[in-house]
């Protein structure tokens, strides 16, 4: 037993080990293109620079700052230069108001990890139960009236749901805040208006993996030998299917942080959704690179998580 237990050990370090050699050249390739997308900008950052902080734009003036910083090397060596500052936590500084844009993604980034967070931890606690209702009940009334709400959830653009709620929580019926804040009341519109759209869809997804899983022979083997159908559903069905449930969860979740900009710019939730597009529109390019960057390590590392959960559960993966 302690000799399997090793080698199982020995498996997932390996397995690990190369799913991180395997990332390392994405990593590399996204900081390449994003600091690419800079330097074939047609606007000039040092300019944009002066200008945001109302200064004169001359040309001695511009050519110094660029040599100073390193700006009119070629393309591979600033590209280096970059990418070590990335490394060693200097991401440059704003173009518009100066300040190093780290402390800027570190106000941001939690404020997006706890509304995605959020938003999931809603999305799992509503769907998986609906989900599974309506499989276990299927062609039956419940069955009907929650793919019925999984339709018309699933069809609503976030940005639809987010004046719906605005309109009946916060205009209407005046219980919650319009403009999101750092409480709990702040939280709960921006929530549900991210959550509302993926319920629906991951209720189609639990049902279907619950109802290919009610098809199998073991199910009726089992039914069959007099074992309960709770116990079947629950220690059976139910684990069978999060083989399909938890890579899907990793995913949205990747999705769902590169996907929050427009809620957070509805109600005001300073995350880095909210960050990015006031970059986008004021040309903040050491703003916009550090997001891309992030953004990327971000959805990476879920990736990772979900690939390892996926590992540990289906003993098929293991084998190969």
């Amino acid at each position: 037993m302690f000799k399997n237990g090793l080698k199982h050990n020995q498996y997932l370090i390996h397995y690990i080990g190369r799913r991180l050699v395997m990332l390392i050249p994405v990593l590399f390739g996204v900081t390449f293109i994003t600091y690419g997308l800079m330097y074939l900008s047609p606007s000039d950052p040092v300019e944009m620079l002066l200008q945001a902080q109302e200064i004169p734009v001359e040309e001695s003036i511009v050519e110094s700052m660029r040599s100073e910083a390193g700006l009119d090397l070629p393309y591979i060596e600033q590209y280096f230069n970059w990418l070590h500052n990335v490394l060693t936590g200097n991401m440059g500084k704003s173009l518009i108001d100066g300040q190093p844009v780290s402390q800027a993604l570190a106000l941001a980034i939690p404020k997006t990890l706890l509304l995605a967070g959020a938003s999931m931890l809603l999305t799992v606690l509503v769907a998986v139960p609906l989900g599974i209702l309506s499989a276990i009940k299927q062609e039956g009334l419940i069955d009907y009236l929650v793919r019925l709400f999984s339709f018309i959830s699933n069809s609503l653009p976030n940005f639809i749901v987010s004046f719906l709620l605005l309109y009946l929580f916060a205009i209407q019926l005046k219980l919650l805040p319009i403009l999101a804040t750092n409480g709990l009341k702040g939280l709960i519109l921006p929530t549900l208006a991210l959550s509302i759209p993926m319920i629906g869809k991951y209720i189609r997804q639990v049902r279907a993996a619950v109802l290919e899983q009610l098809g199998c022979q073991y199910v009726s083997s089992a039914l069959s030998r007099g074992i309960k159908e709770r116990t079947i559903l629950f220690f059976s069905v139910l684990r069978n299917a999060l083989f399909t449930i938890v890579p899907l969860l990793g995913l949205s979740m990747g999705a769902l942080l590169g996907g929050t900009a427009a809620i957070e710019r509805i109600f005001m939730w300073r995350g880095m959704g909210y960050m990015i597009m006031d970059a986008i529109l004021m040309r903040d390019y050491p703003v916009i690179q550090a997001f891309v960057v992030w953004m990327s390590i971000i959805y990476v590392v879920i990736n990772l998580l979900t690939d390892l959960i996926h590992y540990l559960l289906d003993p098929r993966v293991r084998r190969n």
